[in-house]
């Protein structure tokens, strides 16, 4: 498991470089970035090389003036752009076990006109060690760079004290009472003290007391360095608890369930558990982390619109996170569709949809028109609304029959997406339409892809009929994209394969990039304008609509959706799943094989041991899969390169084929 750590300082020249060159030469698998250089020499990165030849060092931006890093960079004309500069150095903490990355100064250095060291800190969130001049002055100066990395939610790993004035000695008065006051009011951890080494002073004899410095921090390199262990007594506690205390998703009662896998962290396209094991992300977290983890875009957005405003009511107020996140979100979908009603998860986005069709046609003098039009096989959420929509036979929510409000149900598309059309699959929809318009107020359904109801792909000429059929009965058209939205069908949104576009279109895990919960309901204006005619109001309020953490991660999810080239992305995983999960079309008990855009589903003619081939993709290959019902299914993020996509599609194959699925 890779980690990265920030090596920081109160100030300029108390050591910061000393301080990593020593941690990084006990660490032979680890690696030192110098984040910004300014003046002639690459002095830290010389220095790493000098300490530990046998290691990684670079410096990813350099500028010639001896000045701080913005002033250095506008004099050569550029501008340091902390998120990609975050992004780069992700990227490259992935590639080591252990990565140091050293500032430039204090933690308030400009990098540029707006941003400081502390900003780009704490868009990555990597744990800070602080390297402390003990010198006169050191309290004052260690205290303020605690309580700023503090306020900024950064977790300080520990701290680092050095002598760089040889006055002041680790018996030196001040330098005792200096450790003493610090730890006392920070309640850090002191990771070592590195004395006044004279030898560092002279480029002929610096070499020979890299080890000396070495030596005073082994302890520390050590601790930061050490794996996580197979047995872990804080984590087993941890995991107890869980097994004890906490339901998870459709799972029986705590304690009664088989134990869960802890997580220690999420990176690129990985799940890290806390055992150690690194497990390649199959699931996309349940599809909405498109762009993997810890992207430092995201992270950024969070981080900083915290420190603004993490959370106001929406009812009479607004914010600029809300209406921006509105605009970008209107210029790419469907035209017409222009009102949008803010909630927090999908399953609420599909209770205001029905709510929304409801109150259309009250507002018209139609208030029998309350009943919804739904197809088998279908799966819309597990609120109480959503479940009346969803499969009431073979769903997941059959066992409340009678509890949820009846729909009119109708056979599910008939016709799979590659296979020629077949009009005679409306007639059913069509006759319940016929029959039922009076007392309906909608059809919903999820376009071109089924979803948790058996991931169905189905031919997108559908939509266009059933379009027709809405207008022709008087019935408005619910679009559920929750799961099909933002690229996962190789289109923006699943309605652009026919181009049918529906009255109201629910959005939701994706919105995100699987970093924080947020949905939406958005419908054209004449539904709007039938809602409030006389007056009226939508009739629904959560307490976190619009929330601006949410709307701010959404922003920054939708822009870098939109700068990558994730259509070419999807069209990549669709190729290389359609590659690797061929061969299963003829193997035993395989009913059906299924590609479309990041999706990929083998589906067996009898359910599948969820358990088993769990733990056979986790520890024979190293993947994370979570199949349900009798589908065996992958919906990586978009980020997945080849080779790892073609590792999923691969262990996939070999369990089905060695019926470790059975």
């Amino acid at each position: 498991m890779s980690k990265a750590y920030f090596i920081c300082g109160t100030g300029t020249d108390v050591g910061k470089s000393v301080a990593c060159a020593g941690l990084l030469k006990n660490m032979p698998s680890g690696q030192a970035i110098k984040i910004v250089q300014t003046g002639e020499e690459l002095f830290d990165q010389n220095l790493y090389a000098e300490a530990c030849p046998q290691r990684q060092s670079k410096t990813l931006r350099h500028f010639m003036a001896p000045a701080s890093p913005h002033l250095a960079a506008s004099m050569e004309k550029q501008a340091i752009d902390i998120i990609a500069l975050a992004q780069e150095v992700h990227t490259e903490a992935l590639t080591a076990e252990v990565t140091l990355l050293e500032g430039s100064g204090g933690i308030m250095t400009p990098l540029s006109e707006t941003d400081t060291f502390l900003d780009f800190m704490v868009a990555l969130e990597y744990p800070v060690i602080l390297v402390i001049g003990n010198v006169l002055g050191a309290i004052n100066h260690a205290l303020l760079s605690l309580d700023a990395l503090q306020r900024a939610g950064l977790n300080v790993e520990g701290l680092i004290f050095t002598h760089p004035d040889a006055g002041y000695t680790e018996n030196h008065p001040v330098s005792i009472d200096n450790m003493e006051i610090i730890k006392k009011y920070s309640q850090a951890d002191i990771l070592g003290v590195v004395p006044h080494i004279h030898e560092l002073s002279w480029e002929g004899s610096r070499k020979d007391a890299w080890s000396a410095v070495a030596a005073f921090l082994k302890e520390a390199a050590n601790r930061l360095a050490e794996p996580c262990r197979e047995s872990d007594p804080a984590s087993e506690a941890v995991s107890d608890f869980d097994q004890e205390h906490v339901w998870h998703p459709y799972c029986p009662a705590p304690g009664m369930g088989e134990p869960n896998w802890l997580v220690a962290k999420t990176a690129g396209n990985y799940i890290y558990l806390k055992n150690g094991r690194k497990l390649l992300d199959g699931m996309s977290s349940w599809w909405c982390a498109v762009h993997g983890y810890g992207r430092p875009e995201l992270t950024a957005a969070l981080n900083m619109q915290v420190r603004a405003m993490s959370h106001v009511m929406f009812g009479g107020l607004t914010h600029e996170p809300a209406v921006d996140l509105g605009r970008r979100l209107l210029k790419i979908l469907p035209p017409g569709l222009e009102k949008i009603f803010w909630v927090d998860s999908g399953s609420v986005a599909v209770e205001v949809a029905l709510k929304m069709a409801v109150q259309h046609w009250q507002g018209r003098g139609f208030s029998r028109k309350i009943k919804m039009i739904s197809h088998y096989g279908g799966y819309h959420g597990d609120t109480l609304g959503a479940m009346s929509v969803g499969d009431p036979v073979n769903g997941m929510h059959s066992r409340f029959s009678g509890f949820v409000p009846e729909q009119i149900f109708v056979p599910r598309p008939a016709v799979p997406f590659h296979a020629p059309f077949d009009e005679n699959s409306l007639t059913a929809l069509a006759e319940a339409a016929e029959k039922h318009h009076q007392e309906c107020a909608a059809v919903i359904i999820e376009p071109v892809v089924q979803g948790a109801g058996g991931m169905w792909m189905y031919h997108p000429d559908y939509l266009k009929g059933l379009k027709e059929i809405c207008r022709r009965y008087d019935l408005l058209l619910i679009y559920d994209e929750i799961a099909t939205g933002f690229g996962r069908t190789g289109k923006m949104f699943a309605t652009e394969w026919a181009g049918a576009d529906p009255d109201i279109i629910c959005l939701g895990k994706a919105l995100t990039g699987g970093t924080i919960t947020l949905a939406a309901s958005v419908c054209t204006a004449h539904v709007a304008e039938s809602i409030s005619k006389d007056g009226n109001s939508l009739m629904h309020g959560p307490t976190f609509m619009g929330n601006p953490l949410a709307c701010r991660v959404a922003l920054a999810s939708l822009a870098l959706l939109q700068s990558s080239d994730w259509a070419e992305q999807v069209r990549s995983i669709q190729h290389t799943l359609e590659e690797g999960l061929v061969g299963c079309r003829n193997m035993a008990e395989v009913r059906d094989v299924r590609v479309l855009g990041a999706i990929g589903v083998v589906e067996m003619n009898r359910p599948v041991n969820v358990s088993r081939l769990r733990k056979y993709c986790a520890e024979k290959h190293d993947i994370w899969l979570r199949p349900f019902n009798n589908l065996i299914y992958v919906m990586p993020p978009y980020t997945v390169t080849a080779d790892e996509c073609a590792r999923l599609s691969s262990a996939v194959s070999l369990a089905v084929g060695r019926r470790e699925w059975a």
